[in-house]
């Protein structure tokens, strides 16, 4: 198990461990393969001798092209492979169907159902700010006020929904759509109790312009002020706490209910990607993913960015045409896009992410797209638009995480998961993050801010669908309220990053 081939027919395999030079490990369906050189763990090295200008598979799927000829036994990297400039060796032919529902699958969680018929995995308090100029009163208010809510029974905090705009932008196009769209996604997800909106008076994104687009629920308390109005920051703040303090005496005494897994909606996340995330925790969320989907549920994965090159495997899972047509649209705005901005998306792979093992988005993509399991894709959403139910969902989102998750909150997600290499400190606020460790000297060394090591798969051999099954359950656990470790640390209250297009005048 030193070395693994991913998929028979492979050119490559990868190391589960750091292997010296002149190391010989005998790898299924290739014999004995003699290391030329030290490979760290994570990486990659050629299974048979490969000419220049080769096509390199890795999972079946092509990943690059040979930059100049790879003997048997040398490190496959950045040095040696590059992005191919086609696409047409591509295929998406044998891709395995989800498996049936285990008989003695949990089908149900303990959630807050709204009066509107929708489940709450969280209930907070939110105070949503229209312009970066007051988030200051809004944080001063949800700090102010967190320790009150923390001790009342049925209420789980508060939190701050700040921004970075909502001034100095023109009031319509693609940017002003999307902060519109996201700061009222937000405010609609029924993790939010109750509501307390805060703006300073003269930004061109309005309080009362923002009250009439939110669409609460009736059930939701709203109330809203500018601090222009109130005569500055203190009294803003003290106005703020007073309206906080009357929400958490209103949701006190809210109780969890049984209810079925199909009312979850699960955000697919992945940041700080390594050679393991393709092996262990992508696909073991992949697996979880199908369960909850066949269970009635619905999943979204995200990060346009990072399924480019995969996206021909998850057009092929389309239910409808159109819906594969609406996925390679995104696609081809995203390559206009980076075009514009002097780039490429094969930029995408981090410093982090090639340290682990990745060389090319293609390779990082294909170990992405695993989080969304095999199931039929049902429907492609662009950022922030809310989710259909039920069904696996595309959303479009960049890879950068925290605007990525930002999109799916604000679709209406009621619970993120987020796979991680390399180590991530990610957390989310109103809806929970679960984090999930790709190999087992991550789990270790970042302890406090890992959920489950899914490094097992490889390291002691545990089939995915039995890992698939832990992930499943730990994501039911925290739906019914089982603390993440990033709740445990606090986290989430800095980490939503609307997607910012268009001018800043």
């Amino acid at each position: 198990m030193s070395l693994v081939v991913l998929h028979e027919g492979d050119d490559v395999a990868v190391a589960t461990t750091a292997l010296p030079d002149g190391t010989s490990v005998v790898v299924r369906g290739a014999g004995e393969v003699t290391l030329r050189g030290d490979l760290p763990a994570g990486h990659k090295i050629a299974l048979r001798d490969l000419p220049a200008g080769a096509l390199v598979r890795k999972y079946g799927q092509v990943i690059g092209r040979t930059l100049a000829e790879i003997r048997a036994g040398e490190h496959v990297h950045g040095h040696n492979l590059g992005m191919p400039q086609d696409t047409a060796a591509r295929t998406a032919q044998g891709q395995p169907a989800p498996a049936p529902l285990p008989a003695d699958l949990r089908r149900t969680f303990h959630g807050y159902r709204r009066p509107d018929g929708r489940v709450a995995t969280r209930n907070y308090v939110g105070v949503l700010t229209t312009v970066n100029c007051s988030a200051t009163v809004a944080r001063k208010v949800a700090r102010l006020t967190e320790d009150v809510a923390e001790e009342v029974d049925g209420v789980d905090g508060v939190v701050a929904l700040t921004h970075g705009t909502g001034c100095g932008m023109a009031a319509q196009g693609d940017g002003w759509e999307l902060l519109r769209r996201t700061l009222a996604g937000y405010a609609r997800n029924p993790n939010i109790g109750g509501l307390v909106v805060v703006g300073l008076g003269c930004e061109v994104n309005t309080v009362t312009g923002l009250m009439a687009d939110l669409g609460v629920a009736d059930h939701v308390p709203v109330s809203s002020y500018t601090i222009q109005e109130l005569g500055g920051t203190s009294s803003a703040v003290r106005r703020g706490v007073e309206l906080v303090q009357g929400m958490i005496d209103d949701l006190a005494g809210a109780a969890r209910t049984e209810v079925d897994v199909a009312e979850l909606v699960l955000g697919l996340q992945c940041g700080g990607s390594d050679g393991w995330s393709g092996l262990t925790a992508n696909p073991a969320l992949g697996v979880a993913s199908d369960l909850l989907v066949a269970a009635g549920a619905t999943s979204v994965l995200g990060e346009t960015p990072e399924v480019y090159g995969a996206e021909h495997l998850l057009a092929a899972r389309a239910t409808d045409p159109a819906v594969a047509d609406a996925l390679m649209a995104r696609i081809r705005w995203w390559e206009e896009y980076t075009r514009q901005q002097g780039t490429t998306l094969d930029a995408n792979p981090s410093p982090g992410n090639k340290a682990g093992g990745i060389t090319t988005i293609l390779e990082k993509s294909l170990g992405a797209v695993a989080k969304a399991g095999h199931s039929p894709l049902a429907a492609v959403r662009e950022y922030g638009e809310q989710i259909p139910r039920p069904g696996l969902v595309f959303m479009d989102t960049p890879g950068y995480d925290p605007v990525s998750v930002t999109g799916m909150v604000a679709g209406g997600a009621n619970l993120i998961c987020f796979t991680t290499g390399r180590g991530s400190v990610f957390g989310s606020r109103p809806v929970p993050t679960v984090k999930l460790a790709t190999n087992a000297e991550l789990a270790t060394r970042m302890a406090g801010d890992i959920d489950l090591d899914c490094s097992a798969v490889v390291e002691q051999g545990v089939p995915l669908p039995e890992m698939g099954r832990q992930v499943y359950d730990l994501l039911l656990d925290v739906a019914s309220g089982r603390r993440t470790a990033s709740e445990e640390l606090g986290l989430g209250g800095e980490e939503i990053v609307p997607w910012q297009l268009g001018a800043v005048l």
